[in-house]
C-alpha cells in the first residue's frame, strides 16, 4: 500500500504548537526524519515532495534542511539514472510491449477478427526512439472485411527534461476507410507537460506533409498541422491508463485518431487490456462512412 496518504495524515496533524516543531535551529525532529527517510525509501518521488509541502507548509523551523535532504536525493538520483544511460549498451535501454487479441468494429465494417500490436521505445540520454507496427485482419466467408496496416517511427531530441524536438513518419493502408496507402512526415516540438511518478503527459504540434493514395484511383498531397498527445497513467500498481491521440489538420482530408486502453497486470510481464480505438476521416471517399471503432480485447506482453 501507498505511504502517501499516512504521510499526508500526519503532516496535517501536526501543529504549529505542537513540541515536534520545537527542534532547535534546523535540526529536524526524529518523527519527521523517520517519515522522510520512509519516503525516500519508498523510491517514490511523489511521496517525497507531498512531504517537503506539507512540512513548509506548517512552517517547521527545519523545513529548508528538509527540503535541502530532498532535492539532494533527487539530484542523486537523476544522476544515477544519467549514469546508467551513459554506462549501459545499446539493447539495456530498450522497452516495449507486445498485444495480440480480438476486435469488434463498427462503422465501415461490422465483424470480429484479429489484431497485433508491437511497441518498442529506446530512452536514451540525450534521444528517445519510438517504433509502432499494427495489423488488424478479418476475413469473412472466404474474403477479406478488414485489413489495416501501420508502422511509424519517432526520434525525440531532448533539449532538456521536458522539451524536445521530434521527427515522425507514418504509413497507413486501409481501404475500408477508402486509401490504400497513405505517407506521412511531420517535425516539430514536443513537451512533457507532466512527469511524475506514475504519470506522464507529453504534447506534440508540429507541421506535417501527407501523401495519399486512394481507392477510386486518385490520389493527393497536402500540407497539414499535426497534434499529439501521449498520456499514461499508474491508477494502481496493476492497473493503468493510456491515451494516444493525433489529429492532422489539413484543407482536404483531414485526420483525427484516439486510442484508450487499460491494462490490468495479470502475472508478471503479462498483462489483460481493454481498447477502443477511433479513427475520423472528415472527407472519406464516397460510399464510406467519416468515423470507425474498434473495440479490442487483448493479452499484452511488456519487456
Amino acid at each position: 500500500m501507498s505511504q502517501g496518504l499516512p504521510l499526508i495524515a500526519i503532516a496535517l496533524l501536526v501543529s504549529p504548537d505542537d513540541p515536534v516543531l520545537k527542534a532547535p535551529g534546523d535540526q529536524i525532529p526524529v518523527e519527521v526524519k523517520a517519515m522522510l527517510d520512509a519516503a525516500i525509501a519508498s523510491g517514490n518521488e511523489g511521496e517525497v515532495n507531498t512531504l517537503v509541502k506539507y512540512v513548509q507548509q506548517v512552517k517547521m523551523p527545519s523545513s529548508d534542511r528538509v527540503a535541502r535532504l530532498a532535492q539532494a536525493w533527487k539530484n542523486d538520483r537523476a544522476a544515477s539514472a544519467q549514469k546508467r544511460m551513459q554506462e549501459a549498451d545499446f539493447l539495456a535501454l530498450v522497452k516495449g510491449r507486445v498485444e495480440l487479441g480480438g476486435f469488434t468494429t463498427s462503422g465501415n465494417t461490422s465483424n470480429s477478427g484479429v489484431t497485433g500490436r508491437v511497441e518498442v521505445k529506446r530512452e536514451g540520454l540525450n534521444w528517445r526512439h519510438k517504433l509502432l507496427l499494427q495489423a488488424d485482419y478479418q476475413e469473412s466467408f472466404g474474403l477479406t472485411s478488414r485489413e489495416r496496416y501501420v508502422a511509424s517511427y519517432e526520434p525525440n531530441y531532448k533539449v532538456d527534461d521536458r522539451l524536445y524536438v521530434y521527427g515522425a513518419t507514418q504509413y497507413e493502408s486501409d481501404r475500408f476507410l477508402g486509401y490504400i496507402n497513405r505517407y506521412s512526415a511531420s517535425s516539430g516540438a514536443g513537451y512533457s507537460a507532466i512527469r511524475r511518478t506514475g504519470m506522464r503527459l507529453d504534447l506534440e504540434l508540429g507541421p506535417a506533409y501527407r501523401y495519399t493514395d486512394y481507392t477510386d484511383d486518385t490520389s493527393e498531397s497536402n500540407v497539414a498541422a499535426r497534434g499529439s498527445l501521449a498520456f499514461e497513467w499508474k491508477v494502481s500498481p496493476r492497473i493503468e491508463l493510456r491515451q494516444n491521440a493525433s489529429a492532422y489538420l489539413q484543407s482536404a482530408n483531414s485526420t483525427i485518431s484516439s486510442n484508450t486502453a487499460l491494462n490490468a497486470k495479470v502475472l508478471g510481464p503479462l498483462s489483460a487490456q481493454l481498447s477502443y480505438i477511433v479513427q475520423y476521416e472528415s472527407m472519406p471517399p464516397v460510399g464510406r462512412v467519416e468515423t470507425d471503432t474498434t473495440s479490442r480485447a487483448s493479452l499484452v506482453y511488456e519487456f
